[in-house]
């Protein structure tokens, strides 16, 4: 039973070019960020993985960089579920701000720790923490991916850096303090077999992480 589940944050978008907080905003890819998505697409392929179904968040460099996998691997028509609930963490008031304009306002240490705590979220009263991320797609994982995984199925998750890190957080026991220490890198996949439990059997990364930290 093939029990996998690979996990992808979108290739580079315009906003990550440019050093601006994203959030829930909706850039489209960058050149570079398209060139990632087919990387990706072209090394789950060379794995011979052949999928069940894919998830998206509903912004569209994750579900760009999603279609564009699915292109590569030969499955362009796969279905596709798309949710909020996979969707990057909200930034808040800093969204569409540039990340050292931030940093010259409210200072680096503020900055950093909005950025990267665990449990304080940024200014604004749509603001999530990683931990107030983790509240919805922790759920949404449990009832909607997790199932299918656990049937023998494999699955693709294309999302964001901290829909993403909140799940990996789970699936490979982090602490609140090394997952803050985290960086997923742009368009490489990450594959994990799963136990009948629930638990990680395997865990598999694609591609040069050394960029990564």
């Amino acid at each position: 039973m093939a029990r996998k589940l690979v996990l992808v944050r979108h290739g580079q978008s315009e906003w990550n070019l440019k050093n601006l907080f994203t959030g829930w905003k909706n850039p489209d890819l960058t050149e570079q960020g398209v060139t990632e998505a087919h990387e990706a697409g072209k090394a789950l392929k060379a794995e011979g993985l052949v999928f069940d179904i894919a998830f998206t968040s509903v912004l569209t460099r994750a579900e760009r960089t999603c279609q564009i996998i699915l292109d590569e691997v030969g499955q362009p028509d796969l279905e596709t579920l798309h949710d909020e609930a996979l969707n990057e963490r909200n930034y808040g008031d800093l969204a569409g701000l540039n990340k050292d304009d931030a940093r010259a306002k409210w200072g680096e240490e503020q900055v950093h720790v909005w950025r990267r705590s665990y449990d304080v979220p940024p200014p604004g009263d749509e603001g999530e923490s990683l931990r107030d991320t983790g509240a919805r797609v922790w759920p949404y994982y449990m009832q909607e991916i997790l199932p299918r995984v656990l049937s023998g199925q494999t699955v693709l998750v294309a999302a964001h850096g901290n829909s993403l890190r909140s799940l990996v957080m789970v699936l490979d026991r982090l602490s609140k303090e090394e997952i803050t220490k985290l960086n997923l890198a742009t368009g490489v996949p990450m594959i994990y077999e799963l136990k009948s439990d629930s638990t990680v059997l395997t865990k598999k990364i694609l591609g040069d992480m050394s960029g990564a930290h």
